[in-house]
């Protein structure tokens, strides 16, 4: 048996791939089974910070333990990935709060559509980040690739600014879904299907509720922003373990990061530059460093370089909105698009 569990696979010992899904797992649980029992349980701000926190304290924790057991080098490479991971998702956040707040989503039942949300994430995660893996490893110029993409993401968003994204109820993917299945006009609850008779035929069918809709398109985003952080993570490290690590560990945060930020999105009016300045960044560095060879990046010095863009983004952010930001502690979240208008 121990023969078996120290087999490599991706490059590490397979006891080591067991014991980061059994504690995944375990996480999973204690947050379902006991933080959230009731289902009518609405989410504030102070305790989703609260949780923001364990999980940032506990995904730390884990860094610490591959800084000691995988050397310095993967230690200050799993919490880069960690940082700009977590910093990509909070763009994630807001769009996630655009959609439920288009679809009608009461606060008690968007914690249901988060966890799918991000069990489902963590399954897409794992195939991209293993497809991923598999052609940087295979295929070195991949990197490069990866690189320009990430250039050509930043200069994107620093060119379209704060553009309306769209009306999530008329996209082309809500007319698709209810043009395809049966969806009820209105919530039941928390559930995401529910039988009732077709006024057409007279039969009892499956309906899909707003909720099963909104959970489609909460699952879309991500895959959408998984574009942008996977490369960004293997611009990073092409440890795959590493890679993997800091990435779920992300998204673990991300349903507990979502009620504190949707309540307080006015207040990020300029995170998004700073996202920008990221991702050029470390597609930068992958082209100075990696393609052409010109210089030797540290890890430490992404991790530092990160950091400073972030919380230069927040702290901006913060102070040009300081006039507009009453306590909104457990308040409901501000629609983005309100949000916007009042910016403007």
């Amino acid at each position: 048996m121990m023969d078996v569990l120290t087999i490599e696979w991706l490059g590490k010992p397979l006891w080591m791939w067991l014991g980061f899904h059994l504690l995944i797992a375990g996480l999973l649980a204690f947050d379902l089974g006991l933080l959230h029992r009731d289902k009518e349980h609405e989410i504030g701000v102070r305790e989703s910070l609260a949780l923001t926190g364990f999980y940032l304290a506990l995904g730390l924790a884990f860094g610490g333990w591959i800084w000691w057991y995988l050397g310095p080098q993967s230690g200050e490479e799993y919490v880069t990935g960690l940082v700009v991971e977590k910093s990509l998702s909070m763009d994630n956040v807001f769009v996630i709060a655009m959609i439920l707040t288009a679809l009608g989503v009461p606060r008690a039942a968007q914690h249901r559509v988060l966890l799918w949300g991000i069990l489902a994430a963590v399954l897409l995660r794992g195939l991209m980040i293993g497809l991923g893996a598999a052609l940087v490893h295979e295929v070195h110029w991949v990197l490069s690739l990866f690189a320009a993409f990430l250039i050509y993401a930043g200069l994107k968003i620093l060119v379209s600014g704060d553009e309306e994204e769209g009306d999530f109820q008329n996209s082309a993917v809500v007319r698709w879904f209810k043009s395809t299945f049966r969806v009820t006009p209105e919530l039941h609850g928390q559930r995401f299907t529910v039988r009732k008779t077709d006024p057409k035929t007279g039969r009892v069918a499956l309906y899909f509720t707003p909720l099963a809709l909104a959970l489609v398109l909460v699952n879309g985003a991500d895959v959408i922003f998984a574009v942008d952080s996977v490369p960004a993570i293997f611009a990073i490290t092409t440890d795959t373990f590493v890679v993997y690590t800091s990435n779920i560990f992300a998204i673990l945060g991300l349903r507990a990061l979502y009620f504190a930020l949707a309540a307080m999105v006015d207040r990020f009016a300029y995170l998004k530059t700073a996202l920008a300045f990221i991702l050029i960044f470390i597609g930068a560095k992958i082209v100075v460093a990696d393609t052409f060879g010109l210089v030797t990046v540290p890890p430490w010095v992404s991790l530092v370089v990160t950091l400073t863009l972030l919380a230069a983004g927040v702290a901006y952010s913060l102070w040009r909105t300081r006039t507009d930001a009453p306590d909104q502690a457990d308040a409901d979240p501000v629609p983005p698009h309100e949000a916007r208008a009042h910016r403007a």
